[in-house]
C-alpha cells in the first residue's frame, strides 16, 4: 500500500495555500474569493487524513463508486466537509452521486440535468451545480461546445436546478488563458458568477481569470500510483 508523508503532504498543501493568496494579491482579489478544492482521486481515506487535519475541508473526486468507498465514513466523521465531483457522470450513477456530493462540476447535457433535478427532489437536497463547457471542442471531452451553451442553459432553467457558474479543462498541450478568458466571458455573458477552472500545472494562470474554483491534486497529494 502506498505511504504518504503526512509532512510533505501539510507543506505542499501550505505551499498552495500561499501560491493562491499570491496569485490572488498580484490580480487585485481577496484570498477568500479562490476555493481550493484538493483532489484526493486514487489517494485513500489515510492519505486524505493529513489534508483534513490542517482544516482543508473542501474535496474533489472524479467518480462516483470510488468516492462510495471512502467519502461516507470520513463524511459522518467531519460534517463540514463539502465534496465536488469533478468527474464525468452518468445518469445510472446520479442517485448515489446526489446522495453523496454537495457540488457537481460536470452537467453537460439535458438528460443528466434532468435526472439530476430527479434525485435532488427526491431527496430533498440543494446541491450546487456547475456546467461543464468543452472550450477546446475536443471530441474525447465531455462538456457543452461553447456556441451551444446558450441554449443548454435555457433548456435546464425550468428545472430549477442552483446552476452557480461553469466550469472546463483546458487542453492539456495549449496555453490554457484563452480558454479561461472564454469561460469568463460565457459566464458574464449569461448571468453566472462562479468558475471551476485551473489544476496543478496553471491554476495560478486561472485565478488571473477570475477562477473562484480551483481543482488541485498532484500539487498537494504528489504523484499518483500507477496502476498494474
Amino acid at each position: 500500500m502506498r505511504q504518504t508523508n503526512d509532512q510533505a503532504v501539510t507543506q505542499r498543501l501550505s505551499a498552495v495555500t500561499q501560491a493562491i493568496r499570491q496569485a490572488a494579491a498580484k490580480h487585485s482579489r481577496k484570498m477568500n474569493s479562490v476555493n481550493l478544492i484538493a483532489v484526493s482521486k486514487t489517494f485513500t481515506a489515510t492519505d486524505i487524513a493529513p489534508v483534513l487535519a490542517a482544516g482543508q475541508l473542501q474535496f474533489g473526486e472524479n467518480r462516483v463508486q470510488e468516492a462510495l468507498s471512502k467519502w461516507p465514513d470520513l463524511k459522518t466523521r467531519q460534517a463540514e466537509i463539502k465534496l465536488h465531483l469533478i468527474g464525468p457522470l452518468q445518469t445510472n450513477k446520479v442517485r448515489d452521486a446526489v446522495r453523496l456530493f454537495d457540488v457537481i462540476h460536470t452537467i453537460d447535457r439535458l438528460k443528466l440535468a434532468r435526472a439530476i433535478a430527479g434525485e435532488i427532489a427526491s431527496q430533498a437536497r440543494n446541491l450546487e451545480l456547475f456546467v461543464q463547457v468543452n472550450t477546446g471542442e475536443e471530441p474525447q471531452k465531455t462538456g457543452v461546445p461553447p456556441q451551444e451553451l446558450e441554449g443548454v442553459l435555457r433548456d435546464i432553467s425550468p428545472l430549477g436546478l442552483n446552476v452557480v457558474g461553469l466550469m472546463c479543462i483546458p487542453p492539456m498541450d495549449k496555453d490554457p488563458s484563452p480558454h479561461f478568458a472564454l469561460l469568463k466571458t460565457l459566464a458574464s455573458d449569461n448571468g453566472l458568477t462562479r468558475l471551476s477552472m485551473g489544476m496543478s500545472h496553471d491554476y495560478e494562470t486561472a485565478i488571473g481569470y477570475s477562477a473562484t474554483d480551483i481543482r488541485v491534486g498532484r500539487a498537494i497529494f504528489g504523484p499518483r500510483a500507477i496502476k498494474t
